[in-house]
């Protein structure tokens, strides 16, 4: 996969994050660098290497669920900007 600045650009946009030229060059290798880790890590041959287990076969005690008396929604809903009946109401964001 070429790793070039239009894709950089392209995956920051999706994300919604912004960058400088500088801080877009240091992506550029930083991620460049990764893949290059990642396709290292893909040549290993792992093909009569058994997976990981776990030797011990114990469960974790999980605590039970109860009820309990929490923020009221009114007062919540006093310190939203906006607000749609019993919702927050935010800024449309995606784009089409």
């Amino acid at each position: 996969m070429k790793l070039n600045k239009a894709l950089i650009k392209k995956i920051s946009d999706l994300a919604h994050l912004e960058f400088d030229g500088k801080s877009l060059n240091m992506i550029q290798k930083d991620m460049h660098d990764m893949l290059n880790y990642i396709n290292k890590i893909k040549e290993i041959d792992t093909k009569n290497i058994q997976p990981l287990i776990n030797p011990i076969e114990e469960e974790s005690e999980l605590r039970e669920d109860k009820a309990k008396e929490s923020i009221k929604k009114t007062d919540l809903l006093k310190n939203a900007p906006d607000k749609n009946s019993d919702y927050f109401k935010v800024p449309k964001f995606i784009k089409k």
